[in-house]
């Protein structure tokens, strides 16, 4: 193994980074406990770093005392969950993507016009979950193209299609294909709803992957937009590894292997990208070198109430 060449861009987006700055916040402003519903987001790292700063990950709001601070995850929540917080008094942060909240909007304000919905993303995602759990029905769950050709609508004159935000872009058009040949009239969205790191991480690995022998992408097997990365290089033909952390590098990966691709989740800190450059140094990796990529200057405002009073900068995971 000779090189290392990162792929560009990679690693945190602008909604992970707000989210975790909204936990930080929270805890430099009202002190621990804060409560987290689900995982802040889908890093094991980044999850264990907030529960030692004093962040408690619970799924139902019945594990939250009275009176407490609750922070939603970036994936989002459904309006059960949003009505039954507000129902307990709890002091609520949201921090739901800017770009998941967008397709919420979007159903909520389809759906007052008579609309039904075709969502496209994975079951049991908190994201669809959520997403899905904007309306009491009238929204349909696709997982692929099989699942188009069975979906039943109780009408198509007014129908929408949403998708998750961290699909593989190009499964994505394929599964909205078979809707639009199924339903020609249904409606898409003005912009599309795969976000532009989701796109942009998996544009860069489809660069990347031709130049190199080996793809490892840093991320947690949770994180739905880690796991496309994978299989965006397998596509293409290059054996591809999703790894937690260093520790879970395996040496026979790389027998062999010249140049290795590495990438990370939109969910996944910096830190460990650099742990694992440290360990295939140990392997024999000489050089790292970047590739040439998009820089994104993507940045979302924090939710009103969690100016620090001297505003002082919290700690980051970069």
């Amino acid at each position: 193994m000779s090189e290392i060449l990162l792929a560009e861009p990679r690693g945190f987006c602008a909604g992970v980074d707000r989210a975790i700055e909204i936990v930080e916040r929270a805890l430099a402003k009202f002190g621990r406990p804060i409560y987290v519903r689900h995982e802040i987001v889908h890093n094991t790292y980044v999850v264990n770093d907030l529960k030692a700063k004093g962040a408690i990950f619970i799924e139902e709001l019945d594990e939250v005392p009275p009176g407490a601070t609750l922070v939603f995850s970036a994936h989002g929540v459904s309006k059960a969950v949003q009505d039954e917080a507000e129902r307990r008094g709890f002091r609520i942060f949201d921090a739901t993507c800017p770009l998941v909240t967008k397709v919420h909007v979007e159903v909520a304000k389809l759906h007052r016009e008579g609309y039904e919905f075709i969502m496209i993303g994975h079951k049991g995602h908190p994201e669809v979950e959520g997403t899905m759990g904007q309306l009491d029905s009238g929204i349909h769950l696709v997982e692929d193209e099989a699942d188009v050709a069975r979906v039943q609508l109780t009408q198509t004159e007014k129908l929408a299609v949403v998708t998750q935000t961290t699909l593989s872009v190009d499964d994505a058009a394929g599964i909205l294909a078979a809707v639009k040949a199924r339903f020609p009239q249904v409606r898409e969205p003005k912009q599309q709803d795969i976000c532009y790191a989701t796109q942009n991480r998996q544009d860069a690995v489809k660069l990347l992957s031709p130049q190199v022998d080996i793809v490892i992408v840093v991320g947690s097997p949770t994180s739905s937009n880690s796991n496309r990365l994978r299989e965006v290089a397998l596509k293409l033909g290059t054996p591809s590894y999703m790894v937690d952390n260093a520790d879970e590098l395996r040496p026979e990966w790389f027998e062999g292997k010249t140049r290795v691709g590495l990438t990370a989740g939109a969910s996944a800190p910096d830190i460990l990208v650099q742990q694992v450059i440290d360990r295939l140094r140990e392997l024999g990796a000489i050089a790292v070198r970047r590739m040439e990529g998009l820089t994104e200057t993507v940045k979302f405002p924090l939710p009103k109430g969690l100016k620090l009073d001297d505003d002082a900068s919290v700690s980051h995971l970069h």
